[in-house]
């Protein structure tokens, strides 16, 4: 059986796991580039709705329960990371792809810190922005195309089910962010081995910040408060050289 394409990037269609369209809202306050995103988004296949201000954003989130946002830092009556506080009590697991014209290594490790999941800098190509939303809702388990089916990982006690997005350390459940889980598959796909920070951030983040590395280094303190918390540590830094996963010895 021949798999959907979608129309605009030509890649696999995808949905959301239930097969119906994904929901993506672009809040931006210049109508002209707001138009041309949500034309590129529509023509994936998805439902997209736009806002110009953070208010309005709000707003059409509570309407729509969209999958991902596409955030404009600067907004006329607010900044983009206030927004995504108030997105996140509307739906706590949305992707964010912020959208600034700011590229200092600051502002973008302001964005992820703040709860973002990717980060482009005007001026970008809608092919950019189009491959960063599906890689981020694949990762989060928001998207699938038909046919595929995700593996179980296991390492130690550590279990984690790619397609129904939990993982479990003695069979206690886990609750990781989208961007928590991506770091911890990429972690318990490579058991043993020791991951340099340039390797995760090209893998998880799919870009550097610059020779920065901060927001690694924040995340693996995060995986480590839920994962390792109380229990024997299975996530160790090595120094001068990055960091490693193992199964606890007994």
């Amino acid at each position: 059986m021949n798999t959907p394409r979608s129309r605009g990037s030509g890649l696999p269609a995808l949905t959301r796991p239930d097969g119906t369209p994904l929901r993506v809202l672009v809040v931006d306050d210049d109508p002209d580039l707001a138009e041309v995103l949500s034309g590129a988004l529509r023509y994936e296949g998805w439902e997209v709705r736009t806002a110009g201000d953070g208010a309005c954003a709000v707003t059409e989130a509570r309407e729509l329960l969209p999958d991902a946002v596409v955030l404009d830092v600067m907004l006329p009556d607010t900044d983009g990371f206030a927004v995504l506080r108030s997105l996140h009590a509307v739906r706590s697991d949305v992707c964010v792809l912020f959208l600034t014209a700011r590229d200092a290594v600051e502002d973008r490790i302001a964005g992820i810190t703040a709860g973002g999941d990717d980060y482009v800098t005007k001026p970008f190509s809608l092919e950019e922005v189009v491959a960063r939303l599906r890689g981020l809702l694949r990762r989060a388990g928001m998207a699938r195309q038909q046919g595929e089916d995700g593996p179980r990982l296991t390492v130690g006690d550590l279990v984690m089910d790619e397609e129904a997005r939990e993982v479990t350390r003695g069979g206690e459940l886990i609750e990781l962010s989208p961007t928590e889980f991506e770091l911890l598959r990429f972690l318990m796909r490579n058991p043993r081995r020791v991951l340099s920070k340039a390797q995760i951030l090209d893998r998880v983040w799919s870009y550097d910040f610059g020779g920065q590395a901060h927001v690694v280094e924040l995340y693996i303190s995060y995986l480590r408060k839920k994962v390792d918390a109380g229990r024997a540590p299975m996530i160790h830094t090595v120094r001068g050289a990055g960091y490693v996963l193992k199964p606890v010895v007994q």
